[in-house]
């Protein structure tokens, strides 16, 4: 599958680049990353230029956000409503957690650092109803590093490109994984911390009664 795609990106070009991040933003199983490198490599080799593929890249992504943040805006109870996979409930609840804690910072990070969450940040950050122009903003910043980063590589690395894809792609998984990690320690931590104040509180309100 893999020698397929990189033969497919040469022949359909822009088209096909800007569609394959447009779709990975949606949560669909589009191989996104290896695409952009793979296009890098063509660039370099001059069978594409690379500030075209790189737009190209960046105005699929920026329009799979958008239609991902719309979607979980205006679909939030269908979304609640709809059965999802273990797998895929467990990243959306992780993700709603990552942007009630970080808002336009989880955006930003979730484009590239840990780019698995990425289209249900989308969707969270709609059905959490978080500023437009503070998603839009935040996206469009990540999603450059991610493009940038992905087609530079692939550039820079052109005779490496399948290498470089499974080291990437190890890479992002377990940034996901600690992201998680570190989403559910921030919950658990204020959790607990409410749990406290909470018996502060009862124990402020029995004290007087005890006393009189």
């Amino acid at each position: 599958m893999t020698e397929a795609i990189l033969a497919l990106v040469p022949v359909y070009g822009l088209a096909l680049i800007a569609v394959a991040t447009f779709l990975s933003c949606l949560a669909l199983p589009i191989p996104a990353s290896l695409v952009m490198l793979s296009a890098g490599g063509f660039a370099a080799v001059g069978d594409l230029v690379l500030w075209q593929a790189g737009a190209a890249a960046l105005a699929g992504a920026i329009a799979g956000d958008q239609l991902g943040y719309q979607i979980g805006r205006v679909g939030a109870r269908a979304l609640a409503g709809h059965p999802l996979s273990p797998r895929r409930a467990a990243l959306m609840a992780k993700a709603a957690c990552y942007v009630h804690d970080k808002g336009a910072w989880a955006v930003f990070f979730s484009r590239w650092l840990v780019s698995p969450l990425g289209p249900y940040v989308n969707f969270a950050g709609g059905a959490a109803r978080l500023d437009w122009a503070r998603f839009t903003r935040a996206g469009t910043a990540g999603e450059t590093v991610w493009v940038t980063l992905y087609i530079g590589l692939g550039a820079a690395f052109a005779d490496e490109i399948l290498a470089l894809a499974d080291v990437t792609g190890t890479a992002s998984g377990l940034l996901a994984a600690l992201a998680v990690a570190a989403a559910l320690a921030l919950w658990l931590r204020a959790a607990l911390r409410q749990r406290s104040e909470a018996r502060t509180r009862e124990g402020l309100e029995v004290s007087p009664r005890h006393h009189t």
